[in-house]
């Protein structure tokens, strides 16, 4: 029950974002259940001036409910049958970019999962240089026998990896109540939507297949003197 009662703490939270962006004024009510659209009616009442364009509503209130939901966004783009054309165009604009987190943070989490002191591993290790949802890249060096070898280090988010579990579990909870009282959510398989987003995420979270895939791009550019792989 606590389960529940939190899951539904988080939906109402991202409901409330999203009725006040106005998202809900792009719902097709003609296929909801009276209660739905009286639920859609009222959400209508507490959205804000536009100060955005109708198709960056959906983009801005997604950024605001934060690194899940840019990845829900993104890949809904890729479902237009989940989503419908119109917003599934709506969201391929939007962008997977957040604030970077603390420098010492992300120290803390090199030295941590190498475990050993950062100067041990890099002769220099600097701010970010891009910062994701996910992660965020720093320029590094490492000494080498008679120079330094620049080096790209990408660092996962401090507790990323709760958060997305706790929102995508969310997520679950929403997609099964979907298909428990709509024959549309179950024609669209909500839950196999979320499930498909969570593996997903999994695999982006997993660095290592991002050094392999990258090794793997150095190794077949090695011979291009105008391209180099970090």
């Amino acid at each position: 029950m606590i389960t529940a009662v939190s899951h539904l703490a988080r939906l109402a939270r991202a409901a409330f974002v999203l009725a006040r962006e106005g998202v809900f004024a792009f719902v097709d009510t003609s296929r909801l259940p009276l209660p739905a659209r009286a639920a859609v009616r009222a959400a209508r009442l507490i959205e804000r001036p536009a100060r955005v364009t109708a198709a960056n509503r959906l983009a801005t209130a997604l950024t605001r409910l934060g690194p899940s939901y840019v990845k829900l966004g993104q890949f809904l783009a890729t479902r237009p049958d989940v989503v419908g054309a119109v917003l599934a165009r709506d969201l391929e604009s939007l962008q997977d970019k957040m604030p970077p987190f603390p420098q010492d943070a992300a120290v803390r989490a090199v030295e941590t999962a190498l475990a050993k002191p950062l100067p041990e591993l890099f002769a220099s290790f600097g701010p970010p240089v891009a910062a994701a949802s996910i992660a965020q890249v720093h320029r590094a060096e490492v000494a080498g026998e008679f120079d330094r070898r620049a080096m790209a280090v990408k660092v996962l988010r401090p507790g990323i990896e709760r958060r997305f579990k706790i929102d995508l579990d969310a997520f679950t909870f929403a997609a099964s109540r979907g298909e428990m009282i709509s024959a549309e959510g179950r024609r669209l398989r909500l839950v196999e939507v979320v499930d498909t987003l969570r593996r997903t995420v999994a695999l982006e979270m997993d660095l290592r297949f991002e050094a392999a895939a990258l090794s793997e791009m150095a190794e077949n550019s090695r011979d291009d003197p105008d391209f180099r792989v970090p």
